[in-house]
């Protein structure tokens, strides 16, 4: 049984990851939305330094706290591979410029394995990590303070 604290710890980690998710699915109806190559660029290093943020989150804390209660390590596995294909997708994007022929095909291609996962997390991780007894509270200040540490080294340059 959780009590009250348990409960809103695991909740504000996985509200936390939710509000990135939103952000970055946001993020990609915007590029889809957008007309000229200068704003796709603005919405692409966005985009590729929220993800950065988010899945070095996930890596390092997230996903090891739950691998440790939950007993699914295909699902553990599979959300790793998913996030290795991602960064290759990131790495690629980063070296091309918005007059590359593919730059809109690979920016598609990245919001769509995204937009999966976010889909697989948010439907059967994300649940099941909620049912078990994680010190969620430890959890989620790891996660603020990490969040804090990455997000003041990644800022998107101005030009």
């Amino acid at each position: 049984m959780f009590t009250k604290s348990q409960e809103a710890g695991a909740s504000s980690v996985t509200d936390m990851l939710r509000e990135d998710h939103k952000k970055v699915k946001s993020l990609f109806e915007e590029f889809e939305q957008a007309e000229d190559s200068k704003t796709k660029q603005q919405i692409v290093e966005t985009t590729l330094m929220e993800l950065e943020v988010h899945s070095k989150l996930e890596e390092e804390l997230i996903y090891p706290a739950i691998r440790a209660e939950i007993d699914d390590d295909d699902l553990m596995d599979e959300a790793l591979e998913e996030h290795h294909v991602v960064h290759g997708l990131l790495g690629e994007l980063k070296k091309m410029k918005p007059s590359d022929e593919r730059y809109d095909a690979k920016f598609t291609v990245l919001a769509e394995n995204v937009r999966h996962h976010i889909k697989e997390e948010e439907a059967e991780m994300f649940p099941k990590a909620e049912d078990y007894e994680i010190d969620w509270d430890a959890l989620c200040s790891q996660v603020v303070k990490r969040k804090e540490q990455l997000t003041a080294k990644k800022t998107p340059k101005k030009k």
